[in-house]
Parts: structure tokens; sequence; C-alpha cells
């Protein structure tokens, strides 16, 4: 495990040396425009030849299926803003449909023709729902100052749907207290009840070795880094906790955390270590350079690198999901259907070279699957000024 990591530092140290002599760009930065995002380049290759394996592998795609599904996400990215500034107030939501390969924009049946048509001039497909992105999004606010009991794990808004979706644990419906709540939530706004496996939990985990970071017994993933150090989980640590690396030697501390409500930190980095604009493939795929932190929308595909699990991949599922902790609740959080393992928290979410978030919890494994949560990086960036380091 030890020699693998020294690889691939390594590896990671010429690509970051390569992106120095090829370009002059500047990072992007949380200052840089609202999302802090750098789009995707069309002209760029789809990807690298690893992270296409692995998209075959885990969508069981043919290469030539995986590369147009990249494409098509950067197109979906790219015209998301501006199909939703056309549908104006009549906006239901957007997702990545896998199966035309376009991005899907909800309106609602009040949209003007002038409307409807300004949304497919983007190139965005067009569905006509009864609620608004507004409306689903102040039922999950309301949501949100309920007290939920454990049963419930969770709740979010389910664009596709045009509902928002309260999750409940398996054998836990019949329960009083989480009756109580569903009645409660179904006065809030449009609400439909899933049952689910299981309820989701931080991916922390004890002192195992050869691992990213530790935090006193506490092993965790680093997410991406930023300038000065790199974002994570905010579960991994509290502000002010000294972080050292996977051979044991001082990084730095935690200069911001919080958990609950949110799940994100940023670590200083010091002592001789020094940040890169990378997210370890693991030896699955290569390394990926980062290079911004465009939003990918919902349906797109999305991978994930943690130092227990590695590398596996999956797609967006829903946004601006309450998850309901055993700590506490943590809001605005993006559900995938990536699996993850008790010290992967922390790790980096990317789409395409596109930063996306730092894993937060889930359930299940990557044995016989599960699903995974994010907080956005984009939100991090913001909330503490920070820039992201990218090639």
């Amino acid at each position: 495990m030890r020699r693998s990591r020294l690889k691939h530092v390594g590896v990671a140290t010429l690509l970051m040396l390569g992106s120095w002599a090829a370009s002059s760009a500047l990072p992007a930065s949380a200052a840089d425009s609202p999302t802090a995002a750098k789009a995707p380049n069309a002209a760029e290759a789809p990807a690298s030849a690893g992270l296409l394996q692995a998209m075959e592998q885990d969508f069981g795609l043919t290469r030539a299926q995986a590369e147009d599904r990249i494409a098509a996400e950067r197109r979906a990215t790219g015209i998301a803003s501006e199909a939703r500034r056309a549908a104006g107030d009549a906006f239901g939501g957007s997702w990545f449909d896998a199966g035309p390969d376009r991005l899907t924009v909800a309106v609602t049946s009040d949209a003007t023709p002038a409307t409807v048509r300004a949304v497919r001039s983007t190139g965005a497909r067009v569905r006509t729902v009864e609620h608004s992105a507004r409306e689903l999004d102040a039922t999950t606010s309301r949501l949100d100052r309920f007290d939920a009991p454990a049963g419930v794990s969770g709740w979010h808004v389910d664009p596709a749907a045009n509902t928002v979706v309260v999750d409940v644990v398996r054998g836990k419906r019949a329960d009083n207290d989480v009756q109580r709540f569903v009645s409660r939530a179904r006065t809030a706004g449009p609400v439909t009840v899933r049952t689910v496996a299981t309820a989701p939990r931080t991916f922390a985990a004890g002192t195992v070795g050869g691992d990213p970071y530790y935090t006193g017994n506490v092993r965790c993933s680093i997410g991406f880094s930023v300038q000065g150090g790199f974002v994570t989980a905010g579960h991994c640590g509290r502000a002010g906790a000294a972080v050292s690396g996977w051979d044991r030697s001082p990084i730095g501390t935690f200069q911001g955390s919080s958990f609950p409500d949110n799940d994100y930190a940023w670590v200083s980095v010091g002592n001789g270590w020094w940040t890169v604009p990378v997210v370890l493939g693991w030896g699955t795929v290569s390394d990926q350079l980062v290079r911004g932190s465009a939003e990918a929308p919902v349906g797109a595909s999305i991978c994930r690198s943690g130092s227990t699990s590695h590398w596996h991949c999956g797609t967006v599922l829903a946004k601006n999901e309450t998850v309901n902790y055993s700590e506490g609740a943590v809001h605005q959080m993006t559900k995938t259907s990536v699996c993850a393992e008790p010290g992967d928290s922390g790790g980096s979410f990317i789409s395409g070279d596109q930063a996306q978030g730092v894993t937060s919890g889930g359930w299940g494994n990557c044995t016989s699957g599960g699903e995974t949560w994010f907080q956005p990086v984009n939100e991090i960036l913001n909330r503490y000024g920070l820039t992201l380091h990218t090639s």
C-alpha cells in the first residue's frame, strides 16, 4: 500500500510540473464565478483511457459509447445554466437523461410558448410538470425545520418525478415517530415517501494504516487540493485538530470545519507537503487532473476516489438532499449510486476533469453496492474563500 502510494505521489508531481510548463491559466476560484466553475473545453479529449475503461466496466459500455456519453454530459453541463435562465419562473428542475443523451428541463404548465421555445433552443428537451423548482425547494426548506426521527434517512427533490422524496428505512414505516414526521411532511408540499434499505452513515474509520491522512485515531481521505491545503469532510475533524499523512508525518491542521448541518472542512498543508491538482486513480485508472468545478447534472456519470475502496463510478441521483445522520441532519448534499466504505470520507467525487464534491456518507459497501452522498465542492470554496488548485 505504501509503495503504491509513493508511486501515485510521483505521478501526481510529474503531472503538476507538466501543466505548469504547458499553461499559464489561473486556477478556478470561489471568486471567479457564483459556482467557482471552469467549464470543460469541448475541444479537449473526452477523457483519459483509464477513465473510459472504468466507465466501460461500471456502466457496461463500449469504448465508443463511453466517449459519446462523456461528450453528451459535457454538452448538458454547458447548457444547464442557460436553459434554467430561459425557463425563468417556470423552471421545474433539470437532469441528464442517459437514454437520449440529452439534458431534460422541466417547465410548469403555465410556461408560455415563447419560454418553451427558448428552452428548446438551448438544445435541451422539455417536459411539462405541475410544480416549479422554487416550490419543491421551498418544500425541502420546510422539512429542514422539522426534527426527523432515526427511521427517516433523508429527503431530496426528484426533478424527474417532480416531487420531494422522503426516504424511510425499511421496517420503520410503522414507527409512531416516523408516521408523525411523514404526516407533517405531506402538509409541507408535494411529497412522496420511499422505502430504502438502511440508514446512511459517515465513512470515517479507525486507524488501519497506509492511507491519505489521519486526525487522532480517525482515517479519512483527501478531497481536492486548494491553494494552501485541501478540502475534505467536516466529520473527519474539528478546527484546530492536527493532521498527519499516510506515513504519519505532520501535514497541517484543520482551519475550518462544519458538521452536522454541513459536512465540509479544509486543512492547511505545510511541513514539506505540497498540493497537486490531481485525483488518485489507485491503479484502476490513471491519476486524473482537475481542471475546474463545473457542476454535473442529475443523471450524469460520476466517479469517486477514496482511501479504502479506491476508485468507483456511478451516476448523480439527486441534488440538494437533506441526509439525516445519527449525529444530525446535513443539508444540500448530492446523492450518487457510487459505493463507498469506512475510510473513504472526505474523498474526491469527480466528473471527467471537473471537481464535484467530497465524500460524506452513505449506505452499503463496494461488494454488495450502495449509495453515497457528497458535499458539493463549490459550496466549500465559497464558504471559506478558497481557490481550487487546477491544472
